[in-house]
C-alpha cells in the first residue's frame, strides 16, 4: 500500500504539517510495508529550508521530515511554490527533491491513499 500526504499549510503557526508528519510516521512505524510519500506545495515549501530555529519544547518540522526519508519514505518539493516565494535558491534539507505537478499527478494515481493536509 502506499500513502500520498500532499501539505499546503506553512510549518509553524497551525499544527496542520505537524499532524500530518506524525501520521506519516505513526504510518511506518506501524505498517512497514506501506511506502509514505509527502509532497509539500503552496506555503509548505518552506518546511524543507533546513536549520530553522524552534524554541524549546516546541517541534521541529526538519527532524520530523528526515524521520519519514530515514524510513525509506520519499518527500518532493513543488519547484512552482518554491519560486513563487523566491526561495527556489536556497538549500533543502538532503533527500528531498523539487518536482513538478506532474510528478504530483502521477503519485496521486499511483497511490492508494492520498490524504491532504
Amino acid at each position: 500500500m502506499t500513502l500520498l500526504f500532499i501539505l499546503n499549510d506553512a510549518p509553524y503557526g497551525s499544527e496542520k504539517l505537524y499532524n500530518a508528519l506524525r501520521l506519516a510516521m505513526k504510518s511506518q512505524l506501524e505498517h512497514s510495508e506501506a511506502g509514505v510519500r509527502v509532497f509539500l506545495m503552496a506555503d509548505a515549501v518552506t518546511a524543507a529550508i533546513p536549520a530553522q530555529t524552534t524554541p524549546q519544547g516546541y517541534y521541529n518540522i526538519e527532524r520530523m521530515l528526515k524521520s519519514v526519508l530515514g524510513n525509506h519514505g520519499q518527500i518532493k518539493i513543488c519547484g512552482t511554490c518554491l519560486e513563487a516565494r523566491g526561495i527556489d535558491k536556497l538549500r533543502l534539507i538532503d533527500g528531498a527533491e523539487i518536482s513538478t505537478m506532474s510528478q504530483l499527478a502521477q503519485w496521486v494515481v499511483d497511490s492508494d491513499k492520498v490524504l491532504t493536509f
